[in-house]
């Protein structure tokens, strides 16, 4: 294959992500007149409720840093993740009228909804600590880039398992109704709520340790307050593995069903 033609495919490819992050922002934000709003308002009453919540507990729950930031890391850190992975799931069914063009593929459908999911999170995290800020709440991480990598690698986990959800969801759907369930319990056991440092020793924390979110979560929050001192097992190299893990099987599942996918 000559660079021409490579040129030529990449170009194809990059028309086909552009054309449906416009639909799917489109339709992200004009699926009701308050579709925009809610966006931004569910991860802000998941805050304002933990903070309510948890607020007795300061001295207990967070030490070294300040209880809505905390709170707000987290939320953000779970519900990037989960938005991911779940709209990923959906993405090849919602898509299945495109999948007559043989330039659109089951895969694209899946990464695009992710990077619209992240583009939306980004500008939501923005608003939600603008709004803290208005408060004199000091917003400014201590170590940016810290924040970033860990922030990357949280988007690259749910777009992993938005691959992998995505396939079982088309070929299994009960299986795919389960897997959705299980966000639930997870959500509790992603120290959004909590500093793993504090748990106790033993199966709880083992469990909560033993969930990639947890590591992003808590890497973001050491990186964002100087004098926050949280677990000392928390490993990006953990998180990393597991987030290419979960985006090779996913890729290796497309590329072995794509045409039950582009069937269904």
């Amino acid at each position: 294959m000559n660079r021409a033609s490579v040129r030529t495919d990449f170009s194809v490819a990059f028309s086909v992500w552009q054309a449906l992050f416009l639909r799917e922002a489109n339709g992200r934000l004009a699926a009701g007149r308050s579709a925009w709003l809610w966006i931004l308002l569910e991860p802000a009453a998941h805050i304002v409720f933990l903070m309510v919540v948890i607020g007795v507990l300061r001295h207990h729950v967070v030490q070294g840093a300040n209880i809505e930031v905390f709170v707000l890391v987290g939320v953000w850190s779970f519900f990037l993740v989960r938005n991911i992975a779940q709209r990923g799931m959906d993405a090849i069914q919602a898509n299945a009228a495109l999948f007559s063009y043989r330039q659109v593929r089951p895969v694209d459908t899946v990464l695009v909804r992710a990077a619209v999911e992240a583009f939306l999170y980004v500008i939501v995290g923005a608003i939600l600590l603008a709004a803290l800020a208005l408060f004199d709440i000091d917003i400014r991480p201590s170590n940016p880039l810290l924040v970033i990598g860990a922030g990357v690698l949280l988007w690259t986990f749910g777009l992993g398992l938005g691959l992998v959800l995505s396939v079982v969801e088309t070929l299994l759907p009960e299986v795919g109704k389960i897997a959705r369930l299980l966000f639930t319990p997870l959500y509790f056991l992603s120290a959004v709520m909590y500093s793993v440092a504090n748990l106790p020793q033993g199966g709880l924390r083992t469990t909560v340790l033993a969930n990639p979110i947890t590591h992003g979560v808590e890497a973001m929050r050491i990186g964002w307050f100087a004098a926050y001192h949280g677990e000392t097992q928390i490993s990006l190299g953990y998180l990393s593995f597991c987030a290419l893990l979960a985006m090779f099987l996913g890729l290796a599942l497309h590329v072995r069903y794509a045409t039950k996918l582009t069937a269904q």
